[in-house]
């Protein structure tokens, strides 16, 4: 747990406050036990959950799916959590008051389980979608990976912007733009180096290439050298404007 904290502290509060609400609220047939067994009995489901939901998060994450289709990723995520889940709660359910655990009622904890999965999946989704940020390097540093993946004729440019369109990734640069077939999560892993952040599912923008930004439509848009035009989503937004983008 110490671990899990550490690495995933916020999921951990997430899981937490849900494991308090649902204790004092007496939640799903709980309330007629003693405050203190149904403190022990929420707190642990929501804590173990938030472990595996760590655990699976990151596999999907890895994957790119919560890139490319988040509402899909959020789905797989509380599938994986939620199916498992339910033979864990069962025998938790059973031990935790005082009954051996009965096949009959395996049924019983299915649709539990899963609302409560989906929705903590979906406040650690609101909660903790921050820009993935990359660094600029030291200067005896070597250059970022990522440059070495330019096409021959954008060798030597400046890398202003990284847009995500299908399999595909359109670079954005001092010498124009060419199209390279890669996955953004995996681009920006080896941008580190460069000093920017993921302003969009779609972007990943430099920071010393952002010339303008401007709100319109109810949303930031940045202005980059060479002209291109990167969104801010509203996930973004406010951690950017915080960071000084804008």
């Amino acid at each position: 747990m110490a671990a899990l904290a550490a690495a995933h502290g916020r999921g951990v509060v997430v899981a937490g406050i849900a494991g308090l609400f649902l204790a004092f609220a007496g939640a799903f047939g709980t309330g007629d036990a003693p405050l203190w067994i149904r403190l022990v009995y929420w707190l642990v489901l929501c804590w173990s959950g938030a472990a595996a939901g760590a655990a699976v998060g990151a596999v999907v994450q890895n994957s790119g799916l919560t890139e490319r289709r988040p509402f899909v990723g959020g789905a797989v995520i509380t599938l994986g959590v939620a199916l498992p889940g339910t033979l864990y709660v069962w025998a938790m359910s059973s031990l935790m008051f005082g009954a051996l655990p009965k096949l009959e009622n395996l049924r019983h904890y299915f649709l539990p389980v899963l609302v409560i999965t989906a929705a903590i999946t979906a406040l650690n989704f609101l909660v903790a979608r921050k820009p993935v940020e990359t660094h600029a390097a030291a200067p005896e540093a070597p250059p970022p990976r990522f440059l070495e993946r330019l096409p021959p004729k954008l060798r030597g440019a400046t890398l202003f912007a990284v847009e995500a369109q299908d399999h595909y990734l359109r670079l954005h640069t001092s010498r124009g733009e060419d199209l390279i077939l890669m996955r953004l999560s995996d681009a920006i892993a080896e941008l580190e180096g460069i000093e920017g952040a993921q302003t969009h599912r779609s972007w990943w923008v430099a920071r010393a290439a952002v010339v303008e930004a401007r709100r319109g439509d109810g949303r930031a848009v940045l202005t980059l050298a060479g002209g291109a035009e990167a969104p801010v989503s509203r996930a973004y937004a406010k951690a950017l404007r915080e960071a000084g983008w804008f």
